[in-house]
């Protein structure tokens, strides 16, 4: 990790400095168990390294409300918590790990509570009022964009492809390309509760003829 920089004049919001980089970024994304959303998931840069991890202890976890976005050394940058009630299936997120009294720094929430698979999602920043961002796609298609309030796509979530044949690889593995001067792990914590929300689609949509696979280092 230490090739990443904190990027000049930054005005996205932060939530680790050393997740944020001058240059578009490309992540491989591994969701860790097929049967269970928010299982876990390990997630490697371009070089096969590992950037960040979710851990999960079995299919008991399927209905926590709480998610830990980790580093490699398992240092918590961010955790996110499911709001209850909320009809908007509501997602708050806290820097680093989360005790009892901290406050949140954003949330997630569907713009609708009509239709599941694909909808668009809203961000809203605690700290900043004025910072907002809209999550549009398909999740368990393993396509979206993350646009900032300015209508800038900040980071994109889709399909990965095995760059030695050109195959589309099984929804288990995907890409997140984070741009330049957009946190990846704020963008990680995006992955974690749109995961949450389409749980159901995701296992409904996951084809078996896929094969799994480990992501390889590219070029």
């Amino acid at each position: 990790m230490s090739t990443l920089c904190m990027a000049e004049n930054m005005k996205e919001v932060e939530v680790e400095d050393g997740y944020v980089l001058k240059e578009e970024i490309h992540l491989t994304v591994l969701k860790t168990s097929l049967f269970f959303a928010g299982d876990g998931f390990s997630v490697y840069d371009c070089k096969g390294q590992l950037v960040f991890r979710v851990d999960s202890y079995g299919p008991d976890t399927r209905d926590i409300d709480e998610l830990v976005l980790m580093d490699p050394n398992g240092r918590c940058l961010l955790t996110v918590r499911r709001k209850r009630p909320s009809l908007h299936q509501r997602w708050e997120g806290f820097k680093g790990e989360r005790m009892d009294g901290d406050k949140p720094i954003f949330s997630v929430r569907r713009a609708s509570i009509i239709g599941r698979s694909r909808a668009s999602l809203t961000v809203e920043m605690y700290d900043n009022p004025g910072e907002e961002y809209q999550i549009e796609g398909c999740f368990s298609q393993r396509c979206c964009t993350v646009f900032n309030v300015t209508k800038e796509s900040v980071a994109e979530i889709s399909r990965k492809v095995d760059p030695t044949t050109s195959v589309v690889l099984g929804k288990e593995v995907f890409s997140l390309c984070v741009k330049p001067g957009f946190d990846a792990a704020f963008a990680m914590g995006f992955v974690l509760v749109l995961d949450q929300i389409s749980g159901e689609d995701y296992v409904d949509n996951i084809a078996t003829t896929e094969p799994t696979v480990h992501p390889a280092t590219e070029d």
